[in-house]
């Protein structure tokens, strides 16, 4: 497993994993747009070249938010969604931020166990947030 930067060459890769993984992935433009932000720290792992997992935050003061999480299926549960949330929260405390956001699905029960076990709290929904009218939990993680 070989953990590293995102770089613009993999967007197209990334783009695919979230229609994978995604019933309202992100598509290659969103991406870009968001990458090169200049506001935007990605992680990724690879396996023999292929991406397995990534992530991505954008940072604006001492907030960041949270934009993108996601593992190939057949590499979850083995840690690492860990890995790359320590990459991310490295790069945080780097950028001295305070506080990290994120929504997830109210339905996707593991991510949002996985985000309590690494100090996200719940702290509101947002109601009829994704197109099919799912609700959103809105998770706050306050850096040491």
């Amino acid at each position: 497993m070989n953990g590293r930067s995102w770089t613009f060459e993999d967007l197209n890769a990334i783009a695919q994993l979230e229609r994978e993984c995604f019933t309202d992935p992100w598509n290659s433009r969103m991406l870009a747009e968001t990458f090169l932000s200049g506001r935007f720290f990605g992680s990724l792992l690879e396996e023999d070249g292929t991406i397995t997992a990534y992530g991505g935050c954008n940072y604006v003061g001492d907030e960041a938010e949270l934009e993108l999480i996601a593992t190939a299926e057949m590499y979850r549960r083995c840690g690492r969604a860990k890995k790359i949330l320590d990459d991310l929260f490295w790069e945080a405390r780097r950028r001295s931020v305070r506080r990290i956001f994120l929504e997830v699905r109210v339905s996707n029960v593991p991510a949002i166990m996985m985000y309590l076990k690494y100090g996200f709290v719940g702290v509101y929904a947002r109601t009829r947030y994704y197109p099919d009218g799912e609700d959103a939990l809105v998770m706050k993680k306050e850096l040491e």
